[in-house]
């Protein structure tokens, strides 16, 4: 490893948080009052992580796909934090299922909650699901693209996880359409770790699976077109898993 390559990744590190920090104070008063304001600033950020990262790493990030705008469950391979950040710089009205203790976090747990992400405990997505459906059935639930992760935490290049009902549940109880999305982002941004390598980190919105299928089916059709997908997107980055 060139110690070069890691100070510079861990400089990116230490800047993009000082941005977080800057663009979400200055957004703090105007997403006060227009909660529209919090998606600027949720975009602004994860643009300027994709440009800093070009810059300072030559670490390049593509959007392949039609990245959806319409009220839909966007289910996703979940490599490290970068394939969170490119995939909300994609879609208009992002909103994560993400962990509770989240919400603590400086800045991003005021924003994650303005834009409509749903916190859960661990090993309790279940209620969680439940009570997404409750909400939208109560209309209070914000318009936008929920991202889900069926996987239920990220899984490095190699690895292997098993794809959870709770995305069935949730894409039955929605009755939306479903967008699975690939990546192989994790070569270049680990799971864990400073290192940061350059490349061509990739995100890919795969064709829409239509709502209403039984939730087995469901199951089985996201798992195979994401698993596929995401071996031939780490495939072509040079990976021999």
């Amino acid at each position: 490893m060139s110690p070069f390559r890691w100070i510079v990744s861990l400089l990116f590190s230490i800047q993009i948080y000082i941005a977080m920090a800057l663009i979400g104070l200055w957004y703090l008063i105007p997403t006060m009052i227009n909660r529209e304001n919090a998606y600027k600033a949720v975009h602004g950020w994860c643009n300027w992580v994709r440009l800093s990262a070009r810059v300072m790493l030559n670490l390049k990030t593509e959007v392949r796909g039609t990245p959806p705008s319409e009220e839909c469950m966007i289910a996703s391979k979940h490599q490290s934090f970068l394939d969170i950040i490119v995939i909300a710089s994609a879609i208009p009205r992002p909103k994560f299922i993400m962990k509770r203790e989240l919400l603590w976090a400086p800045i991003l747990g005021f924003y994650a909650l303005k834009v409509g992400c749903v916190p859960v405990n661990r090993g309790k997505r279940g209620s969680a699901i439940l009570k997404m459906k409750a909400d939208v059935m109560a209309g209070t639930s914000l318009p936008g693209q929920l991202v889900i992760y069926p996987q239920g935490t990220r899984v490095a290049p190699g690895d292997s996880k098993p794809y959870k009902i709770g995305a069935g549940l949730l894409y039955e109880q929605l009755g939306q359409p479903c967008f699975p999305v690939a990546c192989n982002v994790g070569l270049f941004w680990p799971k864990r770790g400073v290192l940061r390598k350059p490349g061509v980190a990739v995100i890919e919105f795969l064709p829409v699976i239509e709502p209403n299928l039984p939730i087995q089916q469901f199951m089985k059709t996201l798992e195979a077109t994401i698993e596929s997908h995401s071996v031939r997107l780490m495939e072509e980055a040079g990976f021999k898993g």
